[in-house]
């Protein structure tokens, strides 16, 4: 067990959606954002040993020992052509019934100066319900979708530690039991706009709609402007709470996964099974029992959409 602070969004700081049609928004190359974060003291519990006590359908979220056969993480053909496919692998092995698997993006963090992605600390989600529908739709062909769009799915972000084990500003997430609904707040994410491509006859304009490792250093002086950025998708941050119960895997390896659910269309919050978990908030954070000396943290997170039969 350890203490530390944790990032929450201010409810005092942004003007409700619900009352005056004005959305908070935030950057996802960070920072930049139109909210404040208030920090509070949190006991964080390290699972190592227990981890068959959490699952994604309980909890939110589940550990799992797998090693991958990719390594280092800079060769982004590699990537996608290599390590999707242990992605898939895992997922399939891990959750039963699984009918498809589409993967739609992925972020590597690395603690450095030079690194366009740095880890998150602010408590969060990656997708609401609306996103979740809208990435369906975006990645998938139209009939397809309003089939699949029928049954379960979930996006279920997978992340693991690359290098050296994640001793630096490990990753934290709150047991869904411990949450409510009112304490989510929904959030425009923003993304740079890109230049249109050109066609085969090099005058009709493409936009390149694939945000998969294309990551790019912000502009630390322009945090407070939403110019040359586009809304794209849409997160919950999540307001503070005393019933929040927060774990960790303290010095997870890179032969371990965490599997963090951000969706699921069959959970008790989305009309569905009762006590079925619908998504885990999670952040970075600094973990006052790590070594001066423990090297940056570097991970990798890949979003999956999850289709089952």
């Amino acid at each position: 067990m350890t203490t530390s602070n944790f990032r929450y969004i201010d409810r005092d700081s942004y003007v409700d959606s619900d009352v005056a049609f004005v959305k908070p928004w935030g950057k996802v190359d960070g920072p930049g954002y139109s909210f404040k974060l208030s920090d509070h003291e949190r006991a964080v519990e390290d699972i190592r040993g227990q981890e068959s006590k959490f699952s994604t359908d309980t909890s939110g979220f589940a550990v799992y020992e797998y090693p991958a056969q990719e390594k280092a993480f800079t060769d982004e053909s590699k990537v996608r052509e290599e390590y999707y496919a242990e992605v898939e692998a895992v997922l399939r092995k891990k959750l039963p019934g699984i009918k498809k698997v589409v993967i739609f993006d992925h972020t590597i963090r690395r603690r450095e100066k030079a690194s366009p992605r740095q880890p998150v600390q602010q408590v969060h989600v990656d997708q609401t319900p609306g996103a979740a529908e809208v990435r369906v739709r975006r990645h998938l062909p139209a009939d397809e979708a309003e089939e699949l769009l029928k049954g379960r799915y979930q996006i279920i972000n997978v992340w693991r530690p690359i290098a050296n084990p994640a001793s630096d500003y490990p990753l934290a997430v709150i047991d869904w039991r411990t949450t409510k609904p009112a304490d989510f707040v929904k959030i425009d994410l923003l993304y740079p706009k890109r230049e249109a491509t050109n066609g085969t006859n090099g005058t009709n304009g493409t936009h390149d709609d694939d945000d998969r490792g294309k990551e790019v250093a912000p502009d630390p002086n322009s945090a407070s402007s939403t110019v040359g950025y586009e809304v794209k998708g849409e997160t919950y941050a999540v307001a503070p709470s005393d019933d929040h119960k927060f774990y960790y895997m303290k010095d997870m390896t890179p032969e371990e996964v965490m599997f963090i659910k951000c969706f699921d269309s069959f959970s008790q919050v989305n009309g569905g099974k009762k006590g079925l978990a619908d998504c885990t908030p999670h952040t970075a954070f600094v973990d006052p029992q790590t070594p001066a000396d423990a090297p940056g943290r570097q991970s990798i997170e890949v979003r999956c959409l999850v289709f089952y039969e």
